[in-house]
């Protein structure tokens, strides 16, 4: 079962734009608009993509490292030799050169299991850049829906304030017609322009709020033009009224994105715990390489010298004291896991109280919806009662007045009840992970 409130006045209103050209929007296609365009999101989905870009077995440190390097140095000497006996070598313009080339190769064997603790940390990003757009998208639906609706319950408001305008309309037609046949006085009249002004003021007012309702819903999906007007496709406010605490508890605790999100932060403290942890370990690097070298000399029975080959080695190592900086590291990184779980606890208590009041809120509003049906079917009718009596001249002008009032007013506080249980069933449905659930 669901609870719709329909305008009639609102569908007069939505078929003469139609025919005006204007653009129309449905639910879907803002939401479509707002995913391809808001900024928010975009921000999102590129953060999301480095961290998806970084959970590699290279960058974890599971791959070894390549480096091919090469260098060629030259001298240019004048070489003066004292010898012994007297006599002097003099030697100049010596130049000798020398090429070199390697490609060396690294690997650790063994490190604490410190790499495969950090893969395991990068995969942990990984899922949090993805649920971070994931709360982005889930952020920016629940805005999106509360800014369509809150334009349908403007256009509400709207039709009704037209209706205040048309009956205070109707009313000074009948005490003009009524002070011609000198059945009323002149001050009826004027009473009664009064009220029509006033009418007509409050309906310009709201044709402002109507118009900000618009531009701030192009603004959440960033179209260029904010000014751009449109008409929505739906007519209604739609409210479920089957959500269940218990259910919607359950599913809180499995599938709320803050939540998890809490959730991966505290597994990638423990991570970090683990890779401070592991340098306390002995370390086992392979190195290997080759080397090609050739020098070459201007003055020497060595016109040259080639020396290539390979070379390899095994470095094992272990920390034995670093000024304690380890056992300190430890330390804070342990409270920091602390830390991390306090948040997560801290969330879930914090996400637990929102539904517990929105739901309380959300049941409220129900009750109330059918209280304002009730409210609105009485207050027509008396309105209709009212106005027959007062063309007979049996009933005062304020005493039409406050039956007048009270139909618009119970009118009035029926769209908002309704818009109110929207925005709580919608808060309950993103609380409980199942915000999507609308846009399938």
């Amino acid at each position: 079962m669901r609870i719709k409130y329909l305008s009639l006045s609102f569908l007069i209103f939505f078929a003469s734009l139609s025919a005006t050209g204007q653009v129309i929007y449905g639910l879907k296609d803002c939401i479509n608009i707002g995913l391809e365009n808001n900024y928010s999101i975009l921000i999102a989905k590129n953060t999301e993509t480095i961290a998806k870009n970084n959970f590699t077995p290279g960058n974890a440190g599971f791959l070894p490292s390549l480096d091919l390097s090469s260098r060629h140095s030259g001298t240019l000497n004048n070489i003066t030799q004292n010898l012994t006996d007297g006599s002097q070598n003099v030697s100049t313009g010596v130049f000798n050169t020398t090429t070199s080339a390697g490609v060396t190769l690294g690997l650790t064997i063994f490190n604490g299991f410190n790499v495969q603790t950090t893969y395991k940390k990068l995969n942990e990003l990984r899922q949090v850049g993805e649920l971070n757009t994931q709360m982005s998208i889930e952020n920016l639906l629940s805005e999106i829906f509360a800014g369509y609706y809150n334009y349908i319950l403007q256009i509400q408001l709207l039709n009704n304030m037209k209706y205040a305008v048309t009956l205070s309309r109707e009313r000074l037609r009948i005490d003009e017609d009524r002070y011609l046949l000198g059945s009323s006085s002149k001050l009826q009249v004027l009473q009664s322009r009064v009220y029509l002004n006033a009418d007509s003021s409050r309906l310009s007012r709201q044709y402002e709020v109507v118009r900000a309702a618009q531009i701030r819903l192009n603004e959440l999906m960033v179209i260029e033009d904010l000014a751009t007007e449109f008409i929505s496709k739906d007519s209604s406010i739609d409210v479920n009224p089957d959500l269940i605490y218990e259910k919607l508890l359950e599913e809180t605790l499995v599938r709320n994105t803050s939540l998890n999100i809490a959730s991966k932060n505290k597994t990638i403290s423990e991570y970090d715990y683990k890779i401070i942890v592991s340098r306390s370990y002995p370390y086992l690097n392979l190195t290997s390489g080759y080397n090609y070298n050739l020098n070459t000399y201007s003055t020497s029975s060595t016109k040259n010298q080639l020396t290539n080959g390979m070379n390899y080695g095994l470095t094992l190592g272990m920390i034995l004291f670093d000024g304690n900086n380890q056992r300190r590291s430890i330390h804070n990184s342990s409270i920091e896991v602390r830390n991390k779980e306090l948040r997560y606890q801290e969330v879930e208590q914090g996400i637990k109280a929102d539904l517990i009041t929105i739901y309380s809120a959300y049941t409220n509003y129900l009750r109330l919806i059918v209280l304002e049906e009730q409210n609105l079917q009485t207050a027509t009718e008396n309105l209709e009662i009212a106005l027959e009596r007062y063309r007979l001249g049996s009933l005062s002008g304020i005493d039409l007045r406050e039956v007048q009032k009270s139909l618009l007013d119970a009118n009035e506080s029926l769209s908002s009840i309704h818009y109110q249980a929207k925005l709580a069933e919608i808060s309950l449905m993103q609380i409980s992970g199942r915000i999507m659930e609308y846009y399938q």
